[in-house]
């Protein structure tokens, strides 16, 4: 079906609000509340410290068993980042290494943020119009492992895209995208920053990808440009407009600061001898942190790795020649959560963790572990080797219910018109111009339907109301196989509902066009 074929539409948009707190957390409250009140109200009428204290340590016991007993479960979901300066090249036949698909626990989110993606105008405009050879190799390597893309945001050469298990689909809200530009005096695309922010299960999340000024003597410049591009990018969204707004950023990318000072001998000698701690000190970035109090927000894992930058393209060997490039770390993943009422910070040798809290939602904080941070020195197509980190993501979700009911109705075969039904299950801001897809199980994008129809064109839905739609014979796929529907909110730009995955039977019509056997559905034709 032609997306495009809506032309004569109205939109019209709810005025509802987003889900509220489950109750289970209110009674927790309230409760605790309860409990406490009657311990002060009676310390009053204490006659001696020694009951006080005694009833106080009671009262407290009591209170917290009950929020225990009544907080939400803690769950852990793992993130997977990877930061790349591809060089112009084209992307590799294999990244599987890169992504660590096999990893246990397995991941649920993967970010991931390129720089200097080939953009020369012709290359440009097509990539505007069908997706680019680096977004293509990421999705067709994820989607058979049910790993959905959410959302990709480019600018010239900066491509950012995430990717999520297809379960969690219903629970990413809200995502908006921008990009600032600092190249030639702001003018320009080559540097800059392009973000993406969304909720994960109520939690306000935000990845920065950039691309800053370039040259040992520039420092400074990319001090300044990151800044400037934290206090300029804001979100179409009416909460969490800016970047440091948000429970949890990531910023990383080709931040091209250098090892200063030390000459290339001792710099070589150090890497090639594992002793990186001794460059660690002339590092600009850990250099700049210690002077600029909102640098020092953001937490790094120790690099641990040899510096990513720059090397003999289809080797592991340092490019010295010509310019003579010293090596640096010049690719970082580092991440900020926001420090009112924050928390604590725990450093071992195997992980790094924060924990950060919201100021009015503290019954739900969120803990934040690095698991790895390293370097793959296995690719060689650029004269930058990708950093990988992964994290666990430890939280208590707002909530663990969809927006949108939605499930197939009876049989579906191009052999008849089918029905569907959805049900708005919760207050969201929904619109005439949201529609529900027809995905075969393993898509790879909200746009990779088979076929799509609007929703209900003459008037929004009410809770609870159960509303069915027909699907025309010609739009549903000649033949059999796996498919799901999923409801996708033009307000969310997210699919916040999701059928279990359903059987479509291969049709007669599949039969008489030679397209399958006649022996089909167990009958034979």
């Amino acid at each position: 079906m032609d997306f495009l074929s809506g032309g004569g539409r109205l939109r019209s948009d709810s005025a509802a609000s987003g889900a509220s707190a489950s109750s289970s957390s209110s009674s927790s409250r309230m409760l605790l509340r309860q409990r406490l009140a009657q311990l002060l109200s009676r310390i009053d009428d204490m006659s001696s410290e020694d009951e006080a204290s005694e009833e106080m340590s009671r009262t407290l016991d009591d209170a917290f068993q009950l929020c225990s007993r009544f907080a939400p479960p803690t769950h852990t979901f793992r993130l997977h980042m990877v930061t790349w300066n591809v060089a112009t090249a084209e992307p590799p036949e294999d990244v599987t290494s890169l992504l660590q698909l096999d990893v246990q626990p397995p991941t649920d989110i993967y970010v991931i943020g390129l720089q200097e993606v080939c953009a020369t105008p012709i290359r440009f405009i097509s990539d505007l119009i069908v997706e680019d050879s680096w977004s293509h190799i990421f999705m067709d390597t994820l989607a058979p492992r049910s790993f959905v893309k959410v959302a990709s945001v480019r600018m010239q050469g900066l491509l950012l895209l995430v990717f999520a298990k297809q379960s969690h689909l219903p629970y990413i809200r809200d995502v908006h995208s921008t990009y600032t530009r600092t190249g030639i005096f702001g003018y320009w695309g080559n540097k800059g920053a392009v973000s993406m922010r969304f909720s994960f299960y109520g939690h306000k999340l935000c990845f920065l990808n950039c691309h800053l000024a370039a040259h040992m003597g520039h420092a400074l410049q990319r001090v300044d440009e990151f800044e400037h591009i934290l206090e300029t990018q804001e979100f179409d969204t009416a909460n969490a407009r800016r970047v440091l707004d948000h429970k949890l950023v990531f910023w990383f990318g080709d931040l091209n600061f250098r090892i200063a000072d030390h000459g290339l001998h001792f710099l070589r000698s150090s890497i090639d001898s594992g002793r990186l701690n001794l460059l660690w000190s002339k590092d600009q970035l850990l250099t700049m942190k210690k002077k600029e109090a909102f640098l020092q927000e953001f937490e790094e894992g120790p690099l641990d790795f040899k510096p990513t930058y720059k090397f003999s393209r289809n080797s592991d060997a340092y490019d010295l020649g010509g310019k003579k490039r010293k090596p640096a770390w010049t690719d970082r993943i580092l991440w900020r959560v926001k420090p009112q009422n924050s928390a604590t910070e725990e450093d071992d040798s195997d992980t790094m963790s924060t924990t950060a809290t919201d100021d009015s939602l503290d019954e739900y904080p969120l803990v934040v572990n690095q698991d790895k941070y390293t370097s793959d020195m296995s690719y060689g197509v650029s004269d930058h080797k990708p950093v990988i980190a992964s994290f666990s993501l430890e939280l208590r979700k707002h909530f663990d219910s969809p927006l949108v009911h939605v499930s197939p109705e009876g049989v579906w075969s191009a052999d008849q018109d089918a029905l569907l039904n959805y049900t708005v299950q919760q207050d969201f801001l929904s619109s005439t111009w949201d529609w529900i897809g027809l995905y075969k199980v393993g898509f790879k994008s909200s746009r990779d339907y088979e076929t799509f129809v609007w929703v209900r064109e003459d008037e929004l839905p009410e809770i609870d109301e159960a509303i069915q739609i027909s699907v025309d014979k010609d739009d549903i796929p000649l033949l059999g196989g796996q498919y799901v529907l999923g409801y996708y909110s033009t307000n969310m730009q997210s699919i916040i509902g999701l059928s279990a995955n359903f059987q479509i039977l291969e049709s007669k019509r599949a039969v008489m066009e030679g397209l399958v056997p006649e022996n089909i559905n167990g009958l034979t034709k």
